[in-house]
């Protein structure tokens, strides 16, 4: 064993280096933030020579010229004065490391002026040497980073394409944009820019600018404040028929400070588990402002990781907002929702009851001598019992087509046109034509239904065919009665591999128990915590009208009358988008129409 001797400061700085700087990106990222923490509006990224050589100039306060040599030293900085600081952090840099391990591993050049000043400073830093003089230049700083990892060729061999380095780049100056949209921000690679914002202060606009207004059209806002806690969250997620592939649209932050931190992303996870398809995702970008105290941010070199004083209040903070901002319900939001019938008077002009409508609401047999129709009395009751909400879809549909002479229309304006292919759902809306999934628009009323009821009314059966199943099968069943018990499910054992039903919910009355077993049993995918979920998605989803059945406009109008009752209209619980809009525009365009 060799004798213990100190390290060089030169050495020393490298290996910090090596936890702080990974890669260009974390030198952009270091820098951007100082701006930042500087009072910087304006800030110019300027990125050549394959992402080594890096320029960053900004408009903030500068560095005052009796401290800039400081400022380059080890565990300095202005960020926090006193041991207590540490635990009631309010800007991004903090430790004083980043200047010192990025001089180590590159060649610097400051130059900087603070207001007070009428010239500036010009600071060169090499192996860790700092030597300054007076210069001329604006308020603010530039920083000029030249070389990068010139003294480590062995982090130099394990950077990647400079395509691929830039793209990181890119991903954390988009980051810093979407939880600053105060600030101008400007990304240039070899003099020409490839992103910039306005620092309008407006969120929407800023997302604009860093993706597009495809993304902006598909986004619910979320904001709650808990005056109590001191919590509040804003920002804005996808519909959850607008999904990504990964969670790199996940931009979370905490008090403005991007991180990864599980309990977040969590919590939006829970959110759409039953609104997106497997392996999509939601874009987001949220941030939760949080009182310091209640959350440490000095658990990793990078800052990325946080921890909570109450983890699980936290949780359940987030998830009701992105919940409610998903949830058609939103205080402020666009809710379509279908008229509901008018009440119906009973008038005995004669010795045949007859019932009297508006003459609004569609003619049926139109008096002409009047302003009202008539339907005599027995064929309002043979129509309430034919055609009432709980209708058999497969029932004669040419019994009902004498009464519909005109679509119902909603206050509105909304239109029911028709079905396309007995299994979408046209409707002329102010927007344009939406067509509408049929089976998914119901199965999603009726997952929530499911979900909402309290008791679950079920239908006893009499006969019931003897169903087989396997032992781990049977071993899941036993575990999990009182869940099927619970959504109107009663199962009995005729032996350990047959069971028999004795009650289904009664929105199944129709369905065969053989295919709901074996559809939750398929579903289940070895994880028992889903088992409830399961019920629930397959019950939904075997109550619902089918694909390939023609409906009457009545029917359809139902459907989509208790679709547009839902708290989350987008998808069914499987993720499947509900329905699609073609603006008129675009159908004008298509035939060259004006309007």
């Amino acid at each position: 064993m060799a004798r213990i001797k100190q390290l060089s400061k030169n050495l020393i700085n490298q290996i910090a280096a090596g936890e702080v700087i990974e890669r260009p990106a974390s030198v952009v990222k270091e820098l951007v933030e100082n701006s930042i923490d500087a009072g910087a509006t304006k800030v110019s990224i300027d990125i050549t020579n394959d992402c080594r050589d890096i320029r960053i100039a900004d408009n903030g306060s500068g560095i005052h010229p009796d401290d800039i040599l400081l400022a380059f030293s080890k565990h300095a900085t202005s960020k926090i004065q006193e041991d207590e600081d540490l635990y009631n952090i309010h800007t991004f840099g903090f430790r004083g490391e980043a200047l010192a391990s990025i001089i180590s591993i590159s060649k610097l050049t400051c130059i900087t002026r603070t207001p007070e000043f009428e010239t500036g400073t010009k600071v060169k830093c090499e192996n860790s040497e700092v030597t300054q003089v007076e210069t001329g230049c604006a308020v603010g700083t530039i920083m000029e980073v030249k070389d990068l990892f010139y003294n480590l060729p062995v982090r130099l061999k394990f950077l990647k394409s400079s395509s691929t380095e830039f793209s990181y780049i890119q991903e954390v100056v988009q980051s810093i944009s979407l939880s600053h949209p105060e600030v101008s921000l400007e990304l240039k690679k070899y003099g020409k820019t490839v992103l910039k914002t306005t620092g309008q202060n407006n969120l929407i606009q800023t997302i604009k600018e860093v993706y597009s207004s495809d993304v902006t059209n598909n986004l619910k806002e979320v904001l709650k404040t808990d005056e109590l806690s001191e919590l509040k969250i804003s920002g804005f997620v996808s519909t959850p028929d607008y999904t990504r592939s990964s969670k790199k649209s996940y931009y979370t932050y905490i008090n403005s400070r991007a991180v990864k931190c599980p309990v977040f992303q969590k919590a939006i996870d829970t959110v759409y588990r039953t609104l997106t398809a497997n392996n999509k995702y939601p874009f987001v970008v949220l941030n939760l402002e949080i009182p310091p105290l209640e959350v440490d941010v000095n658990v990793h070199p990078t800052k990325k990781e946080v921890r909570y004083k109450n983890p699980n209040q936290i949780f359940n903070f987030i998830f009701s907002a992105v919940q409610g901002g998903l949830s058609n319900y939103k205080e402020g939001g666009n809710v379509k929702v279908f008229s509901q019938p008018q009440p119906v008077q009973a008038v005995s002009q004669s010795s045949s009851p007859i019932v009297q409508f508006p003459k609004s609401k569609g003619e049926i047999y139109v008096d002409k001598d009047s302003d009202t129709m008539f339907v005599p009395q027995h064929v309002m009751d043979n129509m309430e019992a034919k055609f009432s909400p709980k209708t058999d879809y497969s029932s004669n549909i040419q019994q009902h087509q004498m009464f519909e002479v005109n679509s119902p229309i909603e206050e509105n304006g909304d239109k029911i046109i028709g079905q396309y292919k007995d299994t979408y759902i046209l409707i002329e809306t102010q927007e344009g034509l939406e067509i509408v999934d049929q089976h998914i628009a119901e199965e999603r009323y009726n997952y929530e239904k499911l979900q909402n009821d309290k008791e679950i009314v079920s239908q006893m059966l009499f006969v019931s065919d003897v169903i087989e199943i396997s032992a781990s099968e049977s071993e899941l069943l036993k575990e999990n009665l009182p869940k099927f018990e619970k959504y109107g499910y009663g199962i009995e054992f005729v032996s350990d591999s047959e069971i028999i039903f004795r009650k289904i919910p009664q929105m199944l009355s129709k369905v065969n128990p053989k295919d709901i077993i074996a559809e939750i049993l398929q579903n289940i995918d070895g994880n028992i915590d889903s088992m409830e979920e399961n019920i629930l998605k397959t019950t939904a989803c075997k109550a619902s009208v089918k694909a390939n059945t023609p409906l009457t406009i009545w029917q359809m109008q139902e459907i989509i009358k208790k679709w547009r009752t839902t708290k989350m209209p987008y998808t069914c619980p499987h993720g499947r988008p509900i329905c699609h809009t073609i603006p008129h525009k675009e159908l004008a365009g298509f035939f060259q129409r004006a309007k």
